[in-house]
């Protein structure tokens, strides 16, 4: 499995537009750890600096205008402000791939649904 854990900053707010809001964790262990993950969605779970843990919907991925990977994750059943709080996430499963919408909001939404209903099942 693996581990990175990281402050929580603000990201661009797409996935709050579309009804999954995510933590994007700050990259600096990621980089400092020169991580090579591959890029896709993952099943997992999030710890928060309390302990709580959730189930989470894990992204890796694809590199931003800073020319560094995306590291988020969805919180299942989870509602609140994480910004400045430092959180792990641990990947257990290897999902599928990153995909490229085109900017098809739809067809996005249908993919994060199937996704999330699929990580609650591998939990149970």
């Amino acid at each position: 499995m693996i581990t990175i854990s990281g402050k929580v900053i603000h990201g661009d707010g797409y996935g709050k537009v579309l009804g999954f809001p995510t933590a994007n964790l700050d990259r600096r262990e990621y980089l400092w750890k020169k991580m090579k993950v591959k890029f896709g969605v993952y099943s997992g779970i999030s710890i928060l600096s309390s302990g709580k843990k959730y189930k989470a919907g894990i992204t890796i991925g694809p590199i931003d205008s800073k020319g560094l990977p995306k590291l988020e994750a969805y919180l299942i059943g989870f509602s609140g402000n994480l910004y400045g709080k430092k959180i792990t996430i641990i990947l257990q499963k290897y999902l599928r791939g990153w995909i490229n919408f085109g900017g098809n909001e739809e067809a996005l939404k249908k993919q994060l649904q199937k996704d999330i209903l699929k990580i609650k099942n591998l939990f149970k």
